[in-house]
């Protein structure tokens, strides 16, 4: 019986589908984990088969309702809603969970999620998300994470994380997942804290290399690390006109360059203000399809 919160469309013939989750808001620093998974389901060719209701869930004053045109004529109410979107690929079946973070009834929601896996046949749960912490963007993004077991975590080459602090829904949906006696696997990637607030391609390429690891399948990465390779180098132009900035990431370099660092989850921005502005406009104006076709 399905979760009084889910709607199925559709019910595909699944056989044990990972199920991958992207929250998006606090748990999703430079929207890497929702762009991995677009990216993939993109490329997947990914058919939504069920949604999650918000009514219970979000604040629609904080995370409003959008509207649109249908056929130029009639306005249509798009609700924030979970979508659960599945694909085949050559290691298998996938189910994605897609939603905003919620804002309200965390653990009835975090039931309708593993509900809904259990009931597809869902044996393990990965959760991904992103952090803001002290690494400089031009060097390889570090993914930390868990998983049930630490051994299980050594053989997936996981960098525990020791973070201890407030938590976001993807570390609640994680330990759900440990509660429901599902295998889970929690993927964080570690995003520069001096840009806030742009989209980082970089950071869902790592997540997007890991995970297809994980599920032992191959995707088409080129689009993706073109994408990368012009955000990192859109970064670099930026910083040549801001030198103390310039100078605060040349400091990142060598720590990490000499082993010399620490990863940290931090809300400390510097003075970058400027910089993610800029970049943030920077990606706003460039053709939509370039980040993640």
């Amino acid at each position: 019986m399905s979760n009084p919160h889910v709607q199925f469309e559709l019910h595909p013939d699944l056989n044990h589908p990972a199920m991958v989750t992207a929250i998006r808001g606090w748990n999703d620093g430079g929207e890497a984990a929702s762009i991995a998974v677009r990216y993939l389901i993109e490329r997947w060719q990914g058919t939504r088969m069920a949604t999650l209701d918000p009514e219970e869930f979000v604040d629609f004053q904080v995370t409003r309702p959008t509207v649109r045109l249908e056929d130029g004529v009639s306005r249509v109410i798009e609700w924030p809603r979970g979508e659960f979107t599945w694909a085949s690929t050559e290691g298998g079946q996938v189910v994605f969970f897609t939603a905003v973070e919620p804002n309200m009834r965390w653990r009835t929601f975090s039931s309708a999620v593993i509900d809904t896996a259990k009931e597809i046949g869902t044996e393990t749960l990965v959760t991904l998300g992103a952090f803001l912490t002290n690494v400089p963007h031009s060097r390889q993004v570090p993914v930390v994470g868990s998983a049930s077991t630490q051994e299980e975590a050594g053989s997936l080459g996981l960098t525990g994380s020791q973070y201890e602090g407030p938590t976001g829904i993807v570390g609640v949906l994680h330990d759900a997942a440990n509660r429901a006696g599902l295998r889970s696997i929690s993927l964080w990637a570690a995003v520069p804290h001096y840009l806030p607030v742009a989209p980082n391609p970089k950071a869902a390429l790592a997540l997007v290399q890991r995970l297809s690891a994980i599920l032992h399948t191959d995707v088409e990465l080129a689009s993706l690390q073109a994408a990368a390779r012009e955000w990192e180098n859109s970064v670099g132009r930026l910083l040549d006109e801001n030198e103390e900035l310039g100078a605060y990431v040349q400091q990142l370099e060598q720590a990490v360059d000499s082993g010399d660092t620490e990863i940290r989850v931090t809300e400390e921005i510097p003075s970058g203000d400027s910089i993610a502005a800029e970049l943030e406009r920077f990606l706003r104006d460039r053709d939509p399809g370039d980040e993640t076709s």
